[in-house]
């Protein structure tokens, strides 16, 4: 099938709430700009390497999303115009990047990465750190940066009652959050959670964003 199939597959399932990141990592610029062409604004990369030459190539009204591990001495590359940092593992991090949104004069968008999956490799927050960001007066001073919500990754296992189990735990962590926490840099209302081989599970869930990559493109292009 082609990208134009595999978006019109995904897109048609997709319920009004939930919105589609095309995860283009390893992929050309040339296969973006065929999701492009079919409507799509929303891609992701993990890579901050990977990113740059890609947004510098494309056209400037996509929305990049930064949904891999970020590290704080690569947040000054694309602070000037990331759309959203699903990545967010560290209050030291969210320092960061609220210190190159000044100098780029912009607000980012930003959503606390929890640790839901069983293995150790994953990165991620545990929900009580989580709650230690919200609450925290540190985050009060951050005036460009705004808390969008939570992304997530489920354990790699085929055990789909388990990935649901982790998906429905982060959502109820979600929608009790959605419900204390509010100030003029915290607006949540996103949920990252769901990639190619569980977004259908995501979505049941509640899902708001689902990063999928390799159900869009095909498998990943490490040989380019």
């Amino acid at each position: 099938m082609s990208i134009q199939d595999n978006l019109k597959q995904i897109t048609e399932v997709l319920p009004a709430h939930c919105k589609l990141v095309a995860v283009s990592k390893t992929h050309s610029p040339e296969s973006i700009l065929e999701a492009y062409s079919c409507g799509q604004r929303h891609f992701g990369e993990n890579k901050v390497q990977e990113l740059l030459p890609k947004y510098e190539a494309l056209p400037k009204d996509i929305c990049w999303h930064m949904v891999g591990h970020l590290q704080t001495n690569k947040v000054k590359y694309i602070a000037p115009f990331i759309y959203m940092i699903h990545s967010v593992d560290s209050f030291k991090l969210l320092e960061e990047i609220n210190k190159h949104a000044l100098k780029s004069n912009r607000i980012i968008h930003c959503l606390l990465q929890i640790h839901i999956a069983d293995e150790e490799t994953k990165y991620g927050l545990s929900y009580d750190e989580a709650k230690e960001i919200l609450e925290s007066t540190a985050l009060q001073t951050m005036q460009n940066v705004c808390i969008k919500g939570f992304m997530g990754m489920a354990t790699h296992t085929d055990d789909r009652t388990k990935i649901r189990t982790e998906f429905r735990n982060l959502c109820y962590f979600y929608r009790n959050c959605k419900e204390i926490y509010n100030g003029s840099n915290i607006d949540i209302s996103e949920l990252s959670m769901g990639m190619s081989g569980d977004y259908d599970i995501a979505i049941e869930e509640g899902s708001t964003l689902i990063r999928v990559g390799s159900s869009i493109f095909g498998d990943r292009m490490y040989n380019r």
